[in-house]
């Protein structure tokens, strides 16, 4: 939270690795110690009301309204509890679009959601990738983040045509690649800090005008140092070496 994170995404493959009762206490975890964060993707209880993180949150800044979704592939093939299934939300095309549906009726300047999809270390993105950002996007997300594969994969704009053939923005990165992280295969340390402008106008609508991005590269400093691993600014510490 001190380095500027204000929404967590929690929905991923390991969401369930300690079963529901780790899930649970995560969740409560975060209500109780950092109320002031915004978690997403899993649920303690079935009324999302009370539950840690609404389907959609509404993030409200001072000049944008923005609805933020989560949604994980699966979770390593541990069984979520018969009646259960509110804990975790998984990919699953009449979910998402009913979801979409109930921010769209908040009105939001932005709808993004985060999903956890791909397959790991792999550096372009599958054809269930790409289908369901059409899908997404078709529906009424505006900005798709990815996570998953561990290492980056494309991101692009694009010009989307909605079904009563108005045109909007849509923005996709299909994984964003690892943000901290002591793991060693190829490509897994080398990441980006994502930087988008968005502007909305006076007509209400929005506009997706740049992408750029910070490269960034973790470094492990061995077992023996005090910080271990060091998440580095590539493009800093060049300029300071130069």
């Amino acid at each position: 939270m001190r380095t500027g994170f204000n929404v967590i995404c929690h929905a991923t493959n390991h969401a369930m690795d300690k079963g529901r009762a780790g899930l649970v206490s995560c969740a409560q975890h975060w209500k109780e110690q950092y109320p002031q964060v915004t978690i997403l993707g899993i649920h303690d209880t079935p009324d999302t009301a009370t539950s840690c993180g609404a389907d959609p949150v509404i993030i409200e800044l001072p000049e944008l309204r923005i609805a933020v979704l989560n949604y994980t592939y699966g979770t390593n093939g541990i069984a979520i509890p018969k009646g259960k299934e509110y804990c975790i939300n998984l990919i699953d095309k009449d979910l998402i679009k009913k979801q979409l549906e109930s921010a769209k009726a908040q009105n939001p300047d932005v709808i993004c959601v985060s999903m956890h999809w791909g397959i790991e270390y792999k550096l372009q993105p599958n054809t269930e990738q790409t289908d369901l950002a059409d899908y997404l996007f078709e529906n009424g997300a505006d900005i798709i983040l990815g996570s998953h594969p561990h290492v980056l994969e494309p991101m692009e704009k694009r010009t989307v045509t909605l079904s009563d053939g108005t045109k909007k923005d849509g923005f996709v990165i299909y994984s964003l690649g690892n943000f901290i992280s002591a793991q060693k295969d190829k490509y897994t340390k080398d990441s980006i800090i994502l930087n988008l402008k968005i502007t909305k106008h006076s007509q209400g609508n929005i506009t997706i005008d740049s992408y750029d991005y910070t490269p960034i590269y973790m470094q492990d400093n061995g077992a023996n140092a005090t910080n271990r691993y060091e998440l580095v600014d590539l493009e800093k510490k060049i300029k300071d070496y130069e």
